[in-house]
């Protein structure tokens, strides 16, 4: 489709969607729910794979309902988001709320002026979370992303995280961006969201939910390159609609940890912000289509 026609008949519709009131838009949730469970089966060996491989210990009954839970959270974040276009401050404030050690820890660096590494997973609401810090701290938000192959839905999305303003930049640059940030002693937080799936080769290896994983190793060197402490940072849902953010100092000095140690602690706590609410993370997603080459122990 081109811009134009995107821009005609796409964004208009996004933003009819978006001014809805919440009660409509799960409504509307839950019919894309029953299509998508029910009638498409969306990813849904994946998912059930991903998640038996995950909880060995649980029976197929569990499974069966974390997956059904888990489709109708998938639905309920893709509207969520798409409000994104429209949230007023007060209403977002209200829906997500962060919890006092979370405010503790921001605060604490941002009373420092402390450039910091925010790691987070795909769970709860992530594009939420993304935007949290914008509306309770001072500090500057760089938020990092991936571009999209759509070009057209690529802008729009990050037209729609840059909204209530932050800093959104792509990953091919973002080394020079933080090194003009601290020529200007401008701190920042870096947002990175860093469970998606690296080249093998290049990962750092560890076991994740009883599997062999790759890690990005992103957010340790960004930490050792800058000698900027990392924080990890857990959603949790509430109920629906209404989220909550922690935030867990992993190391305020990574250039005194070995290689993988940064690495395996926000794996570890990204899995125990799983393990605590399985239904909230993205398990469509393909997160173990490689395997761990034969040469690496890690």
């Amino acid at each position: 489709m081109s811009r134009l026609a995107f821009n005609i008949f796409v964004i208009p519709l996004l933003y009819f969607i978006s001014i809805l009131p919440f009660w409509l838009l799960y409504f509307l949730s839950s019919c894309l729910y029953l299509l998508v469970y029910y009638i498409i089966g969306y990813r849904k060996k994946v998912v059930l794979q991903n998640l038996r491989k995950s909880f060995p210990e649980k029976t197929e009954v569990e499974i069966q309902k974390i997956c059904k839970q888990f489709y109708k959270h998938f639905c309920d974040v893709i509207f969520e988001i798409l409000k994104l276009l429209t949230i007023s401050p007060s209403e977002y404030k209200k829906r997500f709320e962060v919890t006092q050690n979370g405010i503790n820890v921001f605060t604490y660096f941002e009373n420092k002026k402390q450039s910091i590494i925010g790691v987070m997973g795909h769970c709860g609401n992530w594009e939420w979370g993304a935007i949290a810090p914008q509306f309770y701290f001072q500090q500057l938000i760089t938020g990092v992303y991936h571009p999209l192959s759509n070009k057209n839905f690529d802008l729009f999305m990050l037209n729609l995280r840059g909204r209530m303003g932050g800093n959104i930049v792509s990953m091919k640059n973002l080394y020079r961006e933080l090194l003009t940030l601290k020529s200007k002693n401008i701190p920042t937080t870096v947002g990175l969201i860093a469970d998606q799936t690296p080249p093998p080769e290049s990962a750092y290896w560890t076991t994740f939910l009883n599997q062999d994983t790759p890690v990005f190793v992103g957010p340790e060197k960004l930490a050792k390159k800058f000698n900027y402490p990392v924080v990890y940072v857990g959603l949790k849902k509430l109920k629906r609609g209404y989220y909550q953010m922690d935030a867990t100092i992993l190391t305020e000095k990574p250039n005194e940890l070995p290689d993988g140690v940064i690495s395996e602690l926000h794996t570890k706590a990204l899995e125990k912000n799983i393990t605590e609410q399985p239904y909230i993370w993205l398990w469509s997603h393909r997160r173990w289509k490689h395997t761990r080459p034969v040469n690496l122990f890690l």
